[in-house]
């Protein structure tokens, strides 16, 4: 895609995401690769309310090269590329049922693999790291650990970070997290039927 195909794409998926729920306020952010670099949405902005001529532009080296200052998060989202280079975009939620899984001090897979799309989305289950403050520098090496793992990591009382080959995949596959998380809720305390064993390596495979 062009720079501005890209430009569009992630004002447009930023608004789909707010309009329905995965982010309020000015919480989460997003960023694609491009040829020259990196765009991420800005410092304190909204998803609902970006703009195709207001976003930061960052070179390969993660220098601030144009735009308005990117995200205090883009130290996330610099681990997560550099530990997937396959990956094209991330995105970063604070949507309401990864929010509260990752406030629970509980051990164990955070979310059951209950559905193949899970599976398919985010992979076998989804690691968590341990809470750092919004924006620290303290939390590259537990993310990188994590991002080794797979696409998909809950950080603890925060939310979630994922990334995707294209911004259109990895927005489905936070997506498919939340909704994994929500239904991790819905049957909590009741006898579920996770898949099996060879129903996941099915799915990976």
């Amino acid at each position: 895609m062009s720079d501005s195909e890209l430009r569009r794409q992630l004002v447009e998926i930023g608004a789909s995401l707010f309009d329905r729920g995965f982010s309020v306020g000015s919480a989460g952010n997003l960023s694609v690769r491009t040829a020259d670099g990196f765009l991420m949405t800005p410092t304190n902005s909204s998803l609902g309310r970006l703009s195709v001529d207001e976003l930061a532009e960052l070179d390969h080296q993660w220098r601030h090269m144009g735009g308005p200052r990117p995200s205090k998060e883009v130290v996330m989202h610099r681990a997560i590329y550099e530990t997937r280079p396959e990956a094209q975009a991330v995105v970063h939620l604070h949507s309401t049922y990864v929010t509260a899984v990752s406030c629970l001090a509980e051990d164990g897979p955070a979310i059951p693999a209950l559905t193949p799309y899970f599976v398919m989305r985010v992979g076998r289950e989804v690691p968590k790291v341990p809470y750092y403050r919004p924006g620290s520098a303290e939390v590259d090496a537990e993310l990188r650990a994590a991002a080794s793992q797979g696409p998909a990591v809950i950080l603890a009382n925060h939310g979630s970070i994922v990334a995707g080959e294209t911004l259109e995949s990895a927005s489905n596959a936070a997506e498919e997290l939340e909704v994994s998380a929500q239904l991790a809720f819905l049957v909590k305390d009741r006898q579920v039927r996770p898949l099996t064993e060879e129903q996941i390596r099915e799915l990976l495979d």
